[in-house]
């Protein structure tokens, strides 16, 4: 299978690609570089030069393939508009054809969870900084022609990473880890290389299929801190919630969130199996 992947030279990304040729798949990937190009070349991938800004670009890669994976996100005060804009096109390329188009969402749209496990039946209750994504999960979900699949990401961590990464960072160049608020919130965390095996099985799945993507138990953020700050016995703080707003805006509230999330879904539909260490298994190693 001809798969087109956005975001491909990114860090879910790059996971991702990896994880489709091991499975035999060719990847087209977007680079807006040349060194993402070069990136992408080297690991054996064919590279696509632009941007998601570039619609006629996006709509000739997706055209050409049998499937596209949506990952990338520019951050910026556009990323809501970017984003439909992109799921609009690819939609609209595979129309009458069937074919699968994975779009990426996130377990922010939950909310938080209220110290219940919520699965993909649980009415969401999305935060402000992604308080648009729903309505596109919804586009992809009722497309009618392609076959439109939603996966809805935990706190990704691995390959040093994601939030846990960071606080690694924090660890080895500051001699500080700091978490937001008390730490006390539990993050549903689901690894990289777990992650993109997912990605991979769901190219099989049916039209207007949901899945989480988390894996093990929720941890509690100043339990990953800690592990972070351990090997390098740097110290861990906590920094207010009101100063994070003020340093982070909307993003300080989706890191207080505290969220319990069943994957079983796709463990049983798709016979996804995560095999990675958990986070404080990484984060000690």
């Amino acid at each position: 299978m001809k798969v087109f992947v956005t975001g491909a030279s990114g860090y879910i990304g790059t996971a991702v690609c990896a994880k489709l040729r091991d499975f035999g798949h060719q990847v087209i990937g977007l680079a807006r570089s040349l060194a993402s190009a070069r990136k992408l070349e080297d690991a054996g991938a064919q590279a696509v030069h632009g941007d998601m800004r570039d619609l006629p670009l996006v709509a000739r890669a997706a055209r050409e393939s049998d499937a596209v994976i949506h990952l990338a996100q520019e951050y910026s005060a556009d990323t809501a508009q970017l984003d439909r804009r992109i799921a609009e096109t690819v939609l609209e390329e595979f129309r009458l054809t069937g074919r699968p188009f994975l779009y990426t969402s996130g377990v922010w749209v939950m909310g938080d969870t209220g110290g219940e496990e919520a699965d993909e039946t649980t009415p969401i209750h999305p935060i402000p900084l992604v308080a648009w994504r729903p309505a596109h999960e919804q586009l992809v979900l009722e497309a009618q022609g392609p076959r439109g699949i939603v996966i809805r990401p935990a706190m990704v961590y691995g390959r040093g990473g994601g939030f846990a990464g960071d606080f690694q960072r924090q660890a080895r160049q500051q001699g500080v880890v700091r978490h937001v608020g008390a730490g006390d919130n539990r993050w549903p965390l689901v690894h990289v290389d777990d992650l993109a095996g997912l990605y991979v099985l769901a190219l099989q799945a049916p039209a207007g299929s949901l899945y989480f993507a988390s894996a093990g138990p929720s941890m509690r953020v100043q339990d990953v801190a800690r592990a972070a700050a351990a090997p390098c016995g740097a110290r861990v703080e906590a920094i207010p919630v009101e100063e994070a707003r003020r340093a982070m805006g909307l993003m300080a509230d989706a890191l207080t969130l505290d969220q319990l999330i069943s994957s079983r879904k796709a463990m049983r539909e798709l016979g996804w199996t995560p095999q990675a260490k958990s986070v404080l298994e990484e984060l000690s190693s």
